[in-house]
């Protein structure tokens, strides 16, 4: 039977520049603080339901007269390019869309054009949030969380300004193949790149990037969101961590089918497929981060696409993150055992 699901949205961008920042700021966690030098070194995945989108977004749905139908977001942040390549690759539809975050002082750094030149070769949409606007020079920060709203106060010489290094960034953008302009001068999502402008720190802008990333998705992806909420569950491991009490537990996200608990999974292997059944499956609560050792997550018989959960079965020892992991029956084992092989073996 088909169902909707939430768009995975992952986020890439130089280090620095603001990509943990931006979700801490829609989830109201701080994740950033305790990353080690507040430098992102996991992969991590969050549920962000479509009432806290909604909330952010306010008056802006009512204006623009959009109903949002998509369950809500499940946001990926990745530490480094390989990562994200490695489970682009290994994962076939993880990455629905992204958002590239680029330091609109800084403009573009090696990793924000390799994170630009990953997209570009596996096709993912995505929009650009030109971060860190706080920082520009005579900017007047408002509590106002709206961008244009907080952008009709300013100065003539700072929306001067800021048009400038908006279009410093359309020039980037347009050496790698792609016209872009700010969002609410597109005048075709499918052929121009919108960008954001956002101070992540203080949340502004927040609103006009959930309601553009959001209604892209919904509009444009309708097809890809399409899921068989019976079948057999397809998901890539995110990380493989060790923890206390419970023995090898893995992070992953099940973009296709359902998952339940006792059911036989196959991991993709450097050699050879790991079988295995599943003993327990825990969901994060929504708005909490697989990262975060203070993250909750409760216990449940099954989890359907798409979700982040957190996986314990035995025998799973030599499972490595990027791998891709298939649920299975007696009848379908030989099939799904060569089907994740194949996807391990894609250069």
């Amino acid at each position: 039977m088909p169902s909707t699901r939430s768009p995975i949205c992952t986020v890439v961008g130089h280090v620095d520049h603001g990509k943990s920042t931006l979700l801490d700021s829609i989830r109201g966690t701080s994740i950033v603080d305790v990353e080690p030098g507040k430098i992102t070194q996991a992969i991590g995945a969050s549920i962000i339901p479509i009432e806290t989108v909604r909330q952010i977004c306010g008056p802006l749905l009512d204006l623009l007269k959009m109903d949002l139908t998509i369950p809500g977001l499940l946001f990926i942040d990745t530490p480094g390019h390989a990562a994200f390549t490695n489970l682009r690759k290994r994962g076939g539809t993880l990455a629905d869309i992204a958002i590239l975050v680029v330091d609109i002082n800084e403009g573009f750094k090696p990793q924000t054009i390799e994170a630009l030149e990953i997209l570009k070769q596996f096709k993912v949409p995505f929009i650009v949030a030109a971060n860190k606007i706080d920082l520009l020079s005579g900017w007047k920060m408002e509590k106002e969380p709206s961008f244009l709203k907080t952008l009709s106060i300013q100065t003539e010489g700072t929306k001067a300004f800021i048009d400038q290094k908006i279009y410093e960034l359309v020039g980037k953008i347009f050496e790698y193949g792609f016209n872009s302009e700010r969002f609410d001068r597109v005048t075709d999502y499918t052929k121009q790149i919108a960008i954001v402008p956002v101070a992540a720190k203080f949340g502004l802008g927040l609103p006009e990037l959930l309601m553009v990333i959001s209604g892209l998705a919904q509009k444009y992806l309708e097809q890809t969101l399409k899921i068989n909420v019976s079948g057999n569950a397809k998901g890539t491991i995110l990380e493989v961590k060790e923890i206390k009490g419970t023995g090898c537990c893995l992070d992953l996200i099940i973009y296709d089918g359902i998952l339940k608990v006792n059911d036989t999974i196959v991991i993709g292997g450097i050699d050879a497929p790991i079988v295995t059944k599943v003993r327990a499956i825990f969901e994060t609560e929504p708005l909490s981060e697989t990262r975060d050792k203070k993250s909750k997550f409760h216990s449940v018989k099954e989890a359907r696409a798409a979700t982040a959960v957190r996986l314990m079965a035995p025998g799973m020892d030599g499972a490595i993150a990027g791998m891709p992991l298939r649920s299975a029956t007696e009848a379908n084992l030989e099939e799904a055992k060569e089907a994740v092989q194949k996807e391990v073996q894609e250069p």
